[in-house]
């Protein structure tokens, strides 16, 4: 077990000084954070031997309370708003100086780890945690180094997470006592206040959608991808319940990541070591690759156990919906080692379409895959959340809004000029409703929907005729191996034409509204994009 003398380390704790009594743990194996964190009453094991913990108040992000400083770095190149909140660069010091103070006498877990698989655009993090089960996601969720790499580690990006510190608003700057706050000068992650690990993981993401398009002209993305037997890689874009992470995860094709990639001129890279996995209503049939890897070493988050049992109660609701899983991406049978792809030769967008129009599978040209990727269209149903009784619009632009540091135009731009060099095909998939809206029509089967992938991988769908969606304007296979040819055209599956086409249009003209706050930035190849009303 190495100690750690922070007088001696480039680190933003450098000033700090140890004592006898207090304790820095380095690069711990996952079986010794494990017996810390069982020491310390941080979780339990379940009965397959994963370890189970609280995120206390917080069971999700907060996005309100995450924060950018704003410098000579980020002043003119961040996208202000209601996502990137902006924070007083002495502000950030002060509260730094008094974390520093806070965790002066405290035992500390740190990682050294990687972001990014391409060793040419990785981030080399350095991670210090004040819980054990924390420095345990670390290191399922980055990238490992190796021994030998961690001889010679310089880390070039420092996250400080203690839940156990708590801001105070009329003094710190910040809106309340808990925080996560990004300085992409000083390169240093700060949370506090907050125990939900995912906020870590984010951090890294949101720094990674800065430094690679605006330093270096690459392509982040907020999506799943995978590889097939002959090396050709295919990406899912989606929100949350549109099939991202379930029909990416193909028995028959290797998952490069679930979550988090990036596009170069050499092919596509996961961020990730690891995956981060919703586990409500889990099953062994649903989802066995999720179940298997939720063994010792996985973490589980906010489950319960069934009664008089170690056995998780995947179906309890009673902390949050939001129940999650974290293991490295190695326990996961058919994981692509190095997690990194070649050229995407196709890219889906997801859409869960309560309204019923979209139709299952559509191919977008240059202009309609921008303007949808700037989108990110999907809808929530009625009982998803207090309030909703009828289907409700959601957009999320580049399909990860709560992640770009950068306006989304910038993306878009880069996708289309990928998609553009590399002739790469973009296909929307409506995993939504058929024969009519949420209520009236049924959801679409998901072995359709498989059937329409594998054609489109397979290039099935190259020869078959196509015919142009009266409102949206792109592309619509008129025949797909395994799938009914009715259900193809969106309107002929409704009995009530006239109620789809003005459905349609009602559609139509949500996005255009979306698309309003976007008009300034965008270009004219991406407005052509637009439904046609």
């Amino acid at each position: 077990m190495q100690e750690l003398d922070l007088a001696t380390q480039t680190s933003p704790l450098a000033f700090l000084q140890s004592t006898p009594e207090r304790k820095v743990h380095i690069n711990l194996p996952p079986a010794a954070l494990v017996e810390f964190a069982l020491k310390r009453k941080e979780g339990k094991l379940t009965s397959t031997g994963a370890l189970m913990a609280d995120t206390g108040k917080f069971t999700g992000r907060s996005p309100k309370d995450r924060y950018i400083v704003q410098d000579d770095k980020t002043k003119d190149a961040v996208w202000w708003g209601d996502v990137n909140i902006p924070f007083d660069p002495k502000k950030f010091q002060s509260l730094l100086g008094k974390m520093q103070s806070f965790l002066a006498d405290k035992e500390l877990f740190v990682r050294d780890a990687y972001a990014g698989a391409d060793e040419n655009h990785r981030l080399k993090i350095k991670v210090i945690n004040t819980k054990a089960w924390h420095n345990l996601f670390c290191h399922n969720m980055f990238l490992r180094p190796s021994e030998d790499e961690l001889k010679s580690f310089e880390h070039d990006f420092t996250i400080i997470c203690a839940p156990e510190f708590e801001a105070n608003p009329e003094t710190d700057g910040t809106k309340n006592s808990n925080f996560a706050i990004l300085n992409l000068t000083e390169r240093i992650i700060l949370i506090g206040g907050t125990g939900y690990a995912g906020e870590m993981k984010k951090g890294i993401f949101s720094v990674l959608n800065f430094i690679l398009p605006h330093d270096k002209h690459i392509l982040s993305m907020h999506c799943s991808a995978n590889v097939g037997s002959n090396g050709d890689t295919a990406i899912f874009f989606g929100l949350s319940g549109t099939g991202k992470t379930t029909l990416s995860a193909d028995p028959k094709r290797n998952l490069i990541g679930d979550d988090e990639h990036g596009w170069t001129e050499n092919g596509v890279f996961n961020f990730e070591g690891g995956c981060y996995a919703k586990v409500i209503d889990l099953s062994r049939e649903k989802e066995p690759e999720i179940w298997d890897a939720i063994r010792f070493g996985s973490i589980v988050e906010n489950t319960r156990f069934k009664e008089n049992s170690r056995e998780v109660d995947f179906a309890n609701k009673s902390v949050t919906e939001n129940t999650r899983t974290a293991y490295p991406i190695d326990f996961i049978p058919n994981a692509q080692n190095p997690s990194v792809g070649g050229i995407p030769k196709n890219i889906f967008f997801l859409t869960a379409d309560a309204f019923g129009v979209i139709p299952p599978i559509s191919k977008l040209n240059k202009s309609q895959a921008m303007y949808h990727f700037i989108s990110g269209y999907t809808a929530k149903v009625a009982g998803t959340e207090m309030g909703v009784t009828e289907p409700k619009l959601t957009f999320s632009a580049c399909f990860g809004a709560a992640f770009l540091p950068l306006h989304p135009a910038k993306y878009a731009t880069l996708f289309g000029e990928k998609m553009e060099k590399y002739d790469t095909n973009v296909w929307l998939i409506n995993t939504g409703w058929t024969g009519g809206p949420y209520g009236v029509g049924s959801r679409m089967k998901l072995a359709y929907t498989r059937a329409m992938i594998s054609a489109a991988l397979e290039g099935k769908l190259d020869q078959v005729e196509y015919k142009k969606h009266q409102v949206f304007g792109f592309e619509v296979p008129q025949d797909c191996p395994n799938v009914p040819s009715q259900i193809l055209n969106p309107r002929k599956t409704w009995t009530d034409t006239e109620g789809y086409d003005k459905q349609a249009k009602i559609l139509a003209e949500a996005f255009n509204s979306n698309f309003e706050k976007f008009k300034e930035f965008a270009t004219v190849e991406i407005l052509d994009g637009a439904p046609l009303l």
